[in-house]
């Protein structure tokens, strides 16, 4: 143990730290910088490391590893992806970088994605130096980029009628510009946007092991708006450990549905079982949805690990007890202490 304490601290190479929490966290080694560069809103650096592939960071924080991407997006696209029958209309806010979109693509039944990324130069930066991770997935045919920010892109797909199967967030930490799309206030924009009682939203929510309170809050947020608002959790070597999203299904006498209907309307018209979401989705389920798609390849999505992505630790899950959770975040109020 200590001829390995006294290797990797004496590399010579540069060292990449990231907090995780106020007082730990974790390095990588970067080899090279291929690329660094200011834009109006971040500091962009794509980096080669040894042991984890093409890196991208933004300000500073790790946004993906070629060599475990994965991790991230394989949750993120697939088990919303999954949990609805038939997903065709696909809303992303943030993922400049493509790779969430990759993976969207592999459904069949997708017809249309919309991606809101406010930094242009994240999209053209991506195309041309992570390519062959995502860069390419925003030249097909069925995807439209928008360049502006999420949430005015939102409220105006909004007031126009528009409505998305799955909508998926793919947004930095809940600070800085992000901030104003992790309130009450957009989460309510986007149980709008949601096209029925089978329509999902999905996003990232932090670490419930490295930073409980932010976490907390989310969900505390989410459940303020959405009727069902089921955590999921798995581990993310490039972001220090576990990580966790949100499965989020509108609440049935509020959500819009097209035309400018109400759910509640569809209600009155008897809606059928099968089109409410009932979540999660059983492995079942899931196994013949992922052999009627033909989604070959999958690293960690699988009927086998289905349960175990929704399967909390107690503790865990006690940060969501309602009697204890935090007051939601709200434009007035916003702050998650970042």
């Amino acid at each position: 143990m200590f001829e390995f304490i006294k290797t990797i601290a004496s590399t010579g190479k540069r060292r990449h730290f990231e907090y995780t929490s106020p007082g730990a966290g974790w390095f990588f080694d970067i080899d090279r910088t291929v690329k660094k560069t200011r834009t109006r809103w971040q500091k962009l650096e794509v980096a080669e490391t040894a042991e984890l592939g093409t890196a991208l960071l933004l300000d500073g924080i790790t946004q993906l590893t070629a060599a475990g991407e994965y991790q991230y997006h394989e949750p993120m696209a697939h088990i919303p992806l999954l949990s609805h029958p038939a997903p065709e209309r696909i809303l992303v806010i943030g993922g400049g970088d493509g790779v969430l979109v990759r993976e969207i693509l592999t459904h069949p039944s997708v017809r249309s994605v919309d991606l809101a990324e406010l930094d242009s130069d994240v999209v053209d930066f991506c195309k041309t130096h992570l390519a062959d991770l995502g860069g390419t997935a925003l030249a097909d045919p069925r995807v439209s980029v928008h360049i502006g920010d999420g949430r005015s892109f939102a409220k105006a797909a909004l007031e126009r009628g528009t409505r998305y199967d799955v909508i998926l967030m793919d947004m930095t930490d809940p600070a800085g510009p992000s901030l104003a799309l992790y309130t009450r206030e957009f989460f309510a924009i986007v149980r709008g946007l949601l096209a029925d009682n089978r329509a999902l939203f999905a996003m990232h929510t932090e670490s419930p092991d490295c930073r409980p309170t932010v976490f907390a809050k989310i969900h505390a947020t989410l459940r303020s708006e959405f009727d069902r608002v089921i955590p999921f959790v798995s581990h993310i070597r490039m972001y220090g450990g576990l990580w966790s999203w949100a499965l989020c299904s509108a609440r049935a006498e509020s959500s819009a549905l097209p035309g400018g209907g109400s759910a509640a309307g569809a209600r009155s018209r008897s809606v059928a079982p099968d089109a409410q979401n009932l979540l999660p989705i059983s492995a079942d389920t899931a196994a013949q949805r992922i052999a009627e798609r033909n989604l070959s390849g999958l690293k960690i999505v699988s009927p086998e690990t289905w349960p175990g992505f929704f399967a909390l630790w107690p503790v865990w899950r006690s940060l969501l007890d309602p009697e204890t959770a935090p007051a939601p975040a709200t434009d007035a109020h916003s702050s998650y202490g970042l």
